[in-house]
């Protein structure tokens, strides 16, 4: 089975002008972004990059972990995108993970261990990760924090 992604973009101008982007589910202008002396209007490849690599990995860490029956109480991802420039050429080198669980706090050590192995995982399990395999370094940082019941994000 395939399915087919399709988006319409427009561009009038030069490089610092704005453009658009829409999709079925977004719409949005886009620039280059004021740290590349751009305009800093809308979003901008580098952030929908770091977007679609994130979005991804929490939905197949969400995913995995109810495969696994490991109940959670939340996830949130501080994600942060590296780019070098070096010569005037921009390269995505790195994109960093600060994540954190939130568990039941009756979760036992060893499912603890489970969702550990379960985040560092899901990274690779990533259909956008694998498709930036070996081009863009990833670093993951996981937290696992119990909460109980009554505890929210």
């Amino acid at each position: 089975m395939k399915h087919t992604f399709s988006m319409n973009l427009g561009w009038e101008g030069g490089r610092n002008d704005v453009g658009t982007l829409e999709a079925e589910r977004l719409k949005t202008q886009i620039s280059i972004p004021p740290e590349m002396d751009g305009p800093g209007v809308g979003t901008n490849p580098d952030e929908m990059l770091l977007g679609a690599a994130a979005t991804c990995y929490i939905i197949t860490l969400a995913a995995v972990l109810g495969r696994s029956d490991l109940t959670h109480r939340g996830i949130t991802i501080d994600a942060e995108g590296i780019v070098d420039v070096t010569n005037g050429i921009f390269t995505y080198e790195t994109i960093r993970y600060a994540t954190t669980i939130h568990v039941p706090t009756e979760m036992t050590d060893r499912d603890i261990t489970l969702v550990e192995r379960i985040a560092k995982k899901a990274k690779d399990q990533c259909m956008i990760s694998r498709a930036l395999a070996g081009n863009v370094a990833f670093e993951l940082n996981t937290v696992i924090s119990r909460k109980s019941g009554n505890d929210f994000i």
